[in-house]
C-alpha cells in the first residue's frame, strides 16, 4: 500500500470521526391551524452560521457541533417558532415545529427559502408548482385546475382545447410519467383537455421535470411529474363545495384522532369528488357552439386518504381513486376508466439522521373507442413497490433505493388501411439507483446512476444522470444536466388521427424490423426492443431583484429509438419476401428534439407576473423520410398576470395570453372511389360502388395558423367567519372570440374550430 493511499484513508477517518462528533437535530415543520407541512421554509440554529430548508414534506435535518441552541422556524406570512435543545455528540434529537399565520403583512424579506434552494439544488428543468401558483391561473369553468396550468410552462405544448395533449420538450405523452405518491397515473388529463384529474386544493405539491431529471425516477425518456396529496386536516373538519357552469366538486377532511398538545399523533381523513355536466348543459349555456352535439363530455373523479401521523413525524397513508371520462358523438364514442389503491409510508429511525419512504399500490387504466367501422380498446394494470433512503450528512445528501413494477396489457387497434393489430403482453421491472448530492465551495454536483432491468426483455439498461450548479454570484448561477434514459411502454396512437382521443398502451413489442436505416445511410441491426434517449441540458439562473428572476435553458433531446405503429403495413401474416416495413405491425424510428426556454417571473405581496417564450424543433426519421410530429410547435409564448387589490386583497383580476406558431398537419391532395378487394377478386367495377378514399401530400408537410388566445377571470373572496370563506368568481375562455383552428374534416370538408368565446361563473365555499 502506497503511502498516498495511506494518507487518504488517513484523511477519510479523520474526516469521518469530524462528522461522527456532531450531534443531529431534524424534525417537520407544520402550520399550526391545518396540521399541514409548511415547505421550503427556514430552519436554523439562532447565533449561528447553520441553517437549512425544509423540503416538499416539511422535513429539515440539521447537523451541529454538540451544544445547547435555539432552533428557529421562520417564514414570510408566519410567525416565528423556537425549541430548545442540549445536543450531545452523535445524538439525534426529533423535534415538531408548528407556525401560524402572521398578523404582520410583510412587503418582502431579508431571508429568502426559495433563493436558498435555488443556490443549494441543481434544479435544471424542474418547476415546483403549489396550489398557490395554479390559483393565480384564469380558470376554465371557474376553479383553478393543473392541466391549465400547466400549460404556461417553458418546454410544454397544449395541442388543442377539446382533446388536446401535452407534449414535453419534443416527447409524446407516452414518454412523460405521472405519479401521484409514488402510484403510476397512466392517463391523468379528460378529453376535453381543459381538466386533470387531479383536484386542485387537495395538491400538495406538483413538480414537472422537462428533462435531465436524476436516477430516482425511470422508465420515462422525456418527462418526470411528480405529484404529492397532502393529508386531511388533523385539527378540526374541514372542506369545500363548488359549483360552475362546467361542473361541481365537493372536498371533505378531517380528523378520527385529533391532534393536541398532549397527543402529538392523530389520524385523520381526506375525501375528494369533482365532476362535470357539460354534456348536459352546453346546449343552454353555449349554444352557439358550432358542433350541433354542444360539448359531448363527461367525467367524475373520486379520491379518498386515511393517513396515521405518529409522534415522530413519521406516518402512513392508504388511499384510493376512481376517474371516469366520457365522450359521446355521434360517429365517435369513447370511455375510458382509471383505477388504484394503495399506501405510501414515511419511517424516521430514532437513532440516525436517516428518513426511509416507501410506497406500494396497484393501479389500472381501460380505454374503448368505437368509431363507424372500427373499434380498438386497451387496457394496462399492475403493480408497483418502491424504497427510498435519504441519508443526512452535514453538507451532503445520499439518496437511494429499489423499485419493482409488475403489469399487464391487452391492446387491439386497425390501423388506416383495417389491419388488425393485437398484442397481450405481461412485464416485471426492476431497479436500484443510488444519487450523491453535495456542494463544495461555489458548485453543487448532484450525479446518479439507475440500473434498470426489464425482466421479460431481459436487458439491463445502465443509466448515469449528471447535475451540476456553478453559483458564479449570490444572483447569477449556471447550471448543467444530462443523462441516458430509457422505456418500455409504447403509445397506440395513430398519427392519422387528427384527434387523439383514444390513448392506449402497450410494452414494446415483438414484431419490430430485424435492422435500421438511419437518415445518414447507416444500417445497424435492431439488438433491443428498448426505446431510448439522450438528455443534455444547459442555462443559467439570474436573480434580477428579490422578486424578479429569469431562466433560461437550452437542450437537446436525442431519441436513438423509438417504436410506432406502422403506417406503411400493407401485408397480413409474414411473407418471407416482403421487406419488414410493409409487413411488421411496428417499426423502428429515431428522433431529436431542441430548443431554447426562456422564463420571467415577478412575484411581490400582491402581483404575480410570469412571461414564458419557447422556441424548439421537433423532428423524426422513419427509415423512409423525416417528418416533423404533429406537436412541432416552433414558438410559443405564455404572459400570466394575477394581481389582488381591494380591502384585505379580497378581489383578485388574473388574465392569460398564449400564442404559438402553427402545427405540422398532412395536406389532402384529391379524392378517389376505393374499392377493398380482400378475399373477393371479382369486384364488377362498373356496378360496385366504392368507398371514398383520400390522396394524402407528404406527411406533416402542411402548417396550421397561428394560435392566440385571451383568458381572463375576476374573484371576489368574503371572509365569514375565522376558518370559512366565500369565493365568487366570473371569467372568459377565448375573450376575444379568435377562431383557432382544431382540425380539418377532410371527408366534410368542413373546418373545425377549437373553443369559442366561453363565459363561465362559479361560487364556492371553503369551511
Amino acid at each position: 500500500m502506497t503511502y498516498k493511499t495511506l494518507a487518504l484513508l488517513f484523511t477519510l477517518v479523520l474526516s469521518g470521526a469530524a462528522v461522527a462528533q456532531k450531534g443531529t437535530v431534524r424534525g417537520f415543520v407544520y402550520d399550526k391551524n391545518s396540521g399541514q407541512p409548511v415547505m421550503f421554509t427556514n430552519v436554523y440554529a439562532n447565533g449561528t452560521d447553520y441553517g437549512t430548508t425544509t423540503n416538499d414534506q416539511g422535513y429539515f435535518s440539521l447537523q451541529l457541533p454538540p451544544g445547547k441552541y435555539t432552533i428557529v422556524s421562520t417564514q414570510m406570512g408566519y410567525d416565528t417558532a423556537t425549541t430548545a435543545i442540549d445536543l450531545n455528540p452523535d445524538q439525534v434529537i426529533n423535534r415538531k415545529l408548528y407556525i401560524g399565520e402572521s398578523s404582520i403583512s410583510l412587503d418582502a424579506v431579508e431571508i429568502s427559502a426559495d433563493k436558498q434552494e435555488r443556490q443549494n439544488e441543481v434544479r435544471m428543468s424542474v418547476q415546483k408548482i403549489t396550489p398557490k401558483e395554479i390559483k393565480a391561473m384564469p380558470s376554465v369553468g371557474g376553479e383553478p385546475d393543473l392541466a391549465q396550468y400547466l400549460q404556461v410552462l417553458p418546454g410544454i405544448v397544449f395541442t388543442g382545447d377539446q382533446g388536446g395533449q401535452l407534449y414535453i420538450r419534443g416527447g409524446s405523452p407516452i414518454q412523460n410519467k405521472v405519479l401521484m405518491d409514488g402510484m403510476i397515473v397512466y392517463n391523468p388529463f379528460h378529453s376535453i383537455g381543459l381538466f386533470s384529474v387531479f383536484e386542485t386544493d387537495i395538491i400538495q405539491t406538483a413538480d414537472v421535470y422537462t428533462g435531465g431529471f436524476g436516477a430516482e425516477y425511470g422508465t420515462r425518456i422525456s418527462s418526470i411529474m411528480d405529484i404529492k396529496i397532502r393529508d386531511g386536516n388533523d385539527k378540526h373538519m374541514a372542506g369545500k363545495v363548488g359549483i360552475n357552469s362546467f361542473g361541481a366538486k365537493a372536498i371533505l377532511e378531517g380528523p378520527l384522532v385529533a391532534r393536541t398538545e398532549n397527543n402529538p399523533t392523530s389520524i385523520s381523513y381526506l375525501l375528494s369528488a369533482k365532476t362535470s355536466y357539460l354534456d348536459k348543459t352546453s346546449g343552454l349555456f353555449y349554444p352557439y357552439v358550432e358542433n350541433e352535439e354542444g360539448l359531448p363530455f363527461s367525467f367524475t373523479d373520486l379520491y379518498g386518504r386515511l393517513s396515521f401521523n405518529g409522534a415522530s413525524g413519521s406516518k402512513i397513508s392508504a388511499f384510493g381513486f376512481n376517474h371516469r371520462d366520457r365522450v359521446n358523438y355521434s360517429n365517435s364514442k369513447l370511455a375510458w376508466d382509471s383505477y388504484g389503491v394503495g399506501t405510501k409510508f414515511t419511517l424516521i429511525p430514532t437513532s440516525t439522521p436517516l428518513l426511509m419512504e416507501g410506497a406500494v399500490n396497484y393501479t389500472g387504466y381501460e380505454i374503448e373507442q368505437e368509431e363507424v367501422g372500427r373499434r380498438r380498446n386497451s387496457a394496462i394494470e399492475g403493480f408497483n413497490l418502491r424504497l427510498d433512503f435519504s441519508y443526512f450528512l452535514p453538507k451532503d445528501e445520499v439518496k437511494y433505493g429499489i423499485h419493482i413494477q409488475g403489469f399487464s396489457t391487452d391492446f387491439s387497434f386497425r390501423n388506416t388501411l383495417n389491419r388488425l393489430i393485437q398484442e397481450q403482453q405481461n412485464t416485471t421491472q426492476l431497479a436500484g439507483y443510488v444519487r450523491y448530492q453535495f456542494k463544495r465551495g461555489k458548485f453543487v454536483v448532484d450525479p446518479s446512476f439507475r440500473l434498470q432491468y426489464y425482466a421479460s426483455l431481459s436487458e439491463v439498461s445502465p443509466e448515469p444522470r449528471l447535475g451540476i450548479k456553478f453559483n458564479a454570484t449570490e444572483n447569477f448561477r449556471l447550471k448543467a444536466a444530462g443523462g441516458l434514459f430509457s422505456q418500455n411502454l409504447i403509445s397506440a396512437n395513430s398519427d392519422r388521427d387528427v384527434v387523439n382521443l383514444f390513448n392506449g398502451m402497450l410494452t414494446v413489442p415483438n414484431d419490430i424490423q430485424n435492422s435500421f436505416e438511419d437518415r445518414n445511410g447507416n444500417v445497424r441491426d435492431i439488438t433491443s426492443r428498448l426505446q431510448y434517449a439522450y438528455h443534455a441540458i444547459l442555462g443559467f439562473e439570474y436573480d434580477i431583484t428579490n422578486s424578479i428572476q429569469t431562466n433560461v435553458e437550452g437542450y437537446y433531446k436525442y431519441f436513438p429509438q423509438l417504436t410506432e405503429l406502422n403506417r406503411y403495413r400493407i401485408f397480413e401474416g409474414n411473407p418471407p419476401d416482403q421487406p419488414d416495413i410493409l409487413k411488421r405491425d411496428f417499426i423502428i424510428e429515431d428522433g431529436q428534439a431542441y430548443g431554447l426556454d426562456f422564463t420571467l417571473k415577478w412575484e411581490r405581496k400582491n402581483l404575480y407576473v410570469w412571461a414564458v417564450y419557447s422556441i424548439a424543433y421537433v423532428d423524426r426519421w422513419d427509415g423512409r423520410r423525416t417528418y416533423n410530429t404533429v406537436f412541432d410547435r416552433r414558438h410559443n409564448m405564455n404572459f400570466l398576470v394575477n394581481y389582488s387589490f381591494g380591502k384585505n386583497d379580497s378581489w383578485e383580476l388574473s388574465g392569460r395570453w398564449n400564442f404559438g406558431s402553427g402545427f405540422p398537419f398532412t395536406q389532402t391532395q384529391g379524392f378517389f372511389e376505393r374499392y377493398d378487394f380482400t378475399g373477393n377478386y371479382d369486384v364488377d367495377l362498373t356496378t360496385a360502388a366504392g368507398a371514398q378514399g383520400i390522396e394524402y401530400a407528404p406527411f406533416n408537410e402542411g402548417r396550421l395558423p397561428t394560435y392566440h388566445r385571451l383568458d381572463i377571470n375576476i374573484k371576489k373572496y368574503w371572509q365569514i367567519s375565522l376558518n370559512s370563506e366565500l369565493q365568487a368568481n366570473v371569467g372568459v375562455t377565448n375573450a376575444y372570440n379568435r377562431e383557432n383552428i382544431f382540425y380539418f374534416d377532410r371527408i366534410q370538408y368542413e373546418r373545425v374550430n377549437q373553443l369559442p368565446f366561453l363565459p363561465s361563473a362559479g361560487l364556492s365555499l371553503t369551511f
